[in-house]
C-alpha cells in the first residue's frame, strides 16, 4: 500500500493482483472467494472470456474518438438498453460513473421542472446517490453532507416507506421529481416495498412529478430483474445505471423518454460511452441473457439468504434482507468491520453497508457451492468476533 494515493477509502490490508470467476489472489499468493463483487460492478466475475474478448477486439479496432462522432458500439448499446428497459421511446446519455449518471438525471429533471415552476426534488432519508455536489445534496445521509455544506438547497428528504410524508412533500406543487433507489444499497441494503413504490408512482402522476429510479447498484440483473423496480411493476420516467453495466470498466447511463431528453449542448461527456466500455457492456448484457443470469440471481440470492439464516450463530444476526444477489446482513451490534475483517481471514471478501450491516454482491455467475462456502465463512467469522468482543445474544 502506498502513501501516494489519497486515502479516501478505509481499505482492507490486502493487495489484489489477479482474478478468475469469483476467485481473486493477493500479492502473497493467498486466494479469496470474492463476495464483494466490486460492490456490484463485476456481474460476470473476473476475466470472463466473452468480456475480455469483446474488450480485446474493440481495442484492436477503435479506441477513442470523442462524442463528436458516432461509433457502432455506442449505438448498439443504446439500442440494447432502450429495448431492455420498460421506458417507452427511450433515449440514453452515456457517462463514466454512477455519480455522473445521477448528476445527469438531476440536471434533466431540474430543467424540466423549472420550465413549469417546480424547482424541488424529493429524495429519501438514508439514500445514497453519489459524491458530487448535487448528488451529495440528494443523498439522505447528513453525516456525508455535513463537511461540505451548504450545498444546493432544492432537495427535500422524507422517510423511506412513509407514503404520507411523500404525499405531504408533493402536495405543495413545487416538486419536479422524486428520486429513489428501489433497493437502498449504501444505506444498509433496504429493499423498498412494492406497495410503497406503486404509491410513489401514483403520487408522482397525481402531482405531475417525474420518478427517477437510481438503479446504479440494483440494476442490470443484480436483483433478478433488469431493473429492481420491475419487482413492483412500476415504470419510472428516468433510470440511472452504472456499476455492473461495464462489467468492470467505467461506464454509466441516464435513460429517459424522448420528450425529456437533453438537446445539443445541454450536457456532455468526453469519455462517456467510448467504444471500449460500450463493447464491454454489450458483452455483459448478452451474457446475462444467454446464461439466464436473472434467474440465477433469484435462485442464488435465495440460497444465500437461507444458508446464512441456517448457519449463523443464534442472536448475532437481526435480519438477512435484500433482493437477488444484493444481500444485507443486519447485525445486532455495530461490528460489521470486525466481521468483514474476520471473513477475509476465512478466505472470503465482503463489504460493509454501515457500521452494523455486511453486504454481499457477488458475480451473478456464482455457483451453489460458492454460496455455501460464503455462508460458512460468515458464520465462522461471527463466532470469532463474538468471542473476541464478548458479544453475546
Amino acid at each position: 500500500m502506498t502513501d501516494s494515493v489519497m486515502q479516501t477509502y478505509a481499505r482492507y490490508p490486502i493487495t489484489l493482483v489477479r482474478g478468475e470467476r469469483l476467485r481473486v489472489w493477493d500479492d502473497e499468493g493467498n486466494s479469496y472467494l470474492d463476495m464483494a463483487g466490486a460492490i456490484g460492478a463485476a456481474p460476470l466475475g473476473h476475466a470472463h472470456p466473452r468480456w475480455t474478448k469483446a474488450i480485446h477486439d474493440q481495442t484492436d479496432a477503435l479506441g477513442m474518438v470523442s462524442n463528436l462522432f458516432d461509433t457502432q458500439p455506442q449505438s448498439l448499446l443504446a439500442d440494447r438498453l432502450a429495448g431492455l428497459l420498460p421506458i417507452p421511446d427511450a433515449r440514453v446519455f452515456f457517462c463514466n460513473s454512477g455519480a455522473e449518471a445521477n448528476e445527469a438525471a438531476i440536471k434533466l429533471v431540474r430543467k424540466h421542472g423549472l420550465a413549469s415552476g417546480k424547482p424541488k426534488i424529493v429524495a429519501l432519508e438514508g439514500s445514497f446517490h453519489g459524491r458530487t455536489v448535487a448528488t451529495l445534496a440528494a443523498t439522505g445521509q447528513p453525516s456525508k453532507r455535513a463537511p461540505f455544506e451548504p450545498l444546493v438547497d432544492w432537495f427535500e428528504h422524507v422517510e423511506a416507506g412513509d407514503i404520507a410524508a411523500m404525499g405531504a412533500a408533493l402536495a405543495g406543487g413545487d416538486v419536479a421529481a422524486v428520486m429513489l433507489e428501489p433497493v437502498m444499497g449504501e444505506g444498509g441494503v433496504h429493499p423498498l416495498e412494492p406497495a410503497y413504490l406503486q404509491a410513489v408512482r401514483a403520487l408522482c402522476d397525481e402531482h405531475d412529478a417525474l420518478l427517477i429510479a437510481d438503479e446504479i447498484q440494483s440494476g442490470l440483473g443484480r436483483c433478478g430483474y433488469w431493473l429492481a423496480i420491475e419487482h413492483a411493476d412500476v415504470v419510472p420516467d428516468v433510470v440511472t445505471l452504472a456499476k455492473g453495466l461495464g462489467g468492470g470498466l467505467p461506464i454509466g447511463a441516464c435513460i429517459t423518454r424522448a420528450d425529456l431528453a437533453f438537446g445539443p449542448g445541454e450536457h456532455g461527456s468526453t469519455f462517456g460511452g467510448g467504444p471500449i466500455p460500450c463493447a464491454a457492456a454489450l458483452a455483459v448484457l448478452s451474457t446475462i441473457e444467454d446464461e439466464d443470469l436473472l434467474t440465477r440471481a433469484h435462485e442464488m440470492g435465495g440460497r444465500l439468504r437461507n444458508q446464512i439464516s441456517l448457519l449463523a450463530p443464534a442472536g448475532l444476526i437481526e435480519e438477512v434482507r435484500g433482493r437477488g444477489l444484493l444481500i444485507g446482513v443486519q447485525l445486532t451490534r455495530p461490528l460489521a468491520h470486525e466481521v468483514v475483517s474476520a471473513m477475509i481471514e476465512e478466505g472470503v471478501l465482503a463489504t460493509e453497508a454501515g457500521a452494523d450491516v455486511i453486504r454481499m454482491s457477488p458475480a451473478l455467475i456464482i455457483a451453489p457451492e460458492e454460496i455455501d462456502v460464503a455462508a460458512k465463512a460468515l458464520a465462522s467469522a461471527l463466532e470469532r468476533v463474538a468471542s473476541a468482543w464478548e458479544w453475546t445474544p
